[in-house]
């Protein structure tokens, strides 16, 4: 079905030419570039628009940045047990990173948003931003293929994969101690559960602790590494399931 979204700036949406410069991949079907930005929002105002919002789009981007991140993990960290590999995935495919990398390219201004969405300030919302930026990966990889997602991923996240895995990894003992005290007025506490190895490539396991509840064990080659793993194992462990401090 046609989508009747110009490419150009008008009162009907942003200007679409500006993405395709920007991030130098021209679409051969524009249609899919158009529906990459459709928020689920504008439907609601724009009864003419017969297309869908973008979160199929999403859907399948959301698989295919999962598919070459981890492929990409998988060849370089060749020592790397499962546990690691899904936690480095995880902290960069995370909504925080996706909608950092999504403001950096300005995605937000290409947004198709409703009045009341653009008004509370949808362009900045890393949700949407998030979303926006997987959905704009599955319109590429249909219209373009795997290599061109590969070739993109490449300069703006699996070239700085590391800094951006250390970023997010960072701060996961700060917002662990922020939730169990805004939830639980409990701090957690960490302690060492094994190590191995000869001391000077010593690895280490440490657990999170709410009260006497193992929250999450995390390795590393450090001990502030394991406890930032940890921690990163526990606030995923929070978000599918209520905690208690029993034994």
């Amino acid at each position: 079905m046609k989508i009747s979204i110009p490419l150009t700036k008008t009162s009907s949406g942003p200007n679409l030419h500006k993405i395709e410069e920007k991030t130098n991949i021209t679409f051969k079907n524009k249609e899919l570039l158009k529906n990459a930005f459709v928020h689920r929002s504008y439907l609601n105002e724009n009864k003419n628009y017969k297309g869908p919002s973008n979160e199929r789009l999403e859907f399948l981007g959301d698989s295919v940045l999962s598919i070459v991140v981890s492929r990409h993990l998988f060849l370089n960290l060749p020592k790397s047990p499962e546990g690691e590999l899904t936690q480095i995935r995880a902290a960069l495919v995370r909504t925080e990173t996706l909608a950092k990398l999504a403001k950096d390219l300005l995605l937000g201004e290409y947004l198709f948003l409703s009045k009341g969405e653009e008004e509370s300030g949808g362009r900045e919302n890393s949700s949407i931003l998030a979303n926006t930026f997987e959905a704009y990966i599955g319109a590429v990889y249909l219209d373009q293929g795997l290599d061109i997602v590969q070739k993109y991923l490449e300069k703006y996240i699996l070239s700085n994969w590391k800094k951006l895995s250390e970023n997010a990894v960072s701060d996961n003992k700060s917002k662990l101690q922020e939730i169990l005290q805004r939830i639980y007025h409990q701090s957690p506490t960490y302690s060492l559960i094994t190590s191995w190895g000869p001391d000077h490539a010593r690895n280490f396991e440490i657990g999170v602790y709410l009260g006497k509840k193992l929250l999450g064990s995390g390795k590393g080659k450090n001990k502030q590494e394991a406890a930032q793993s940890a921690a990163r194992s526990a606030l995923l462990k929070i978000k599918s399931t209520k905690i208690t401090t029993d034994a």
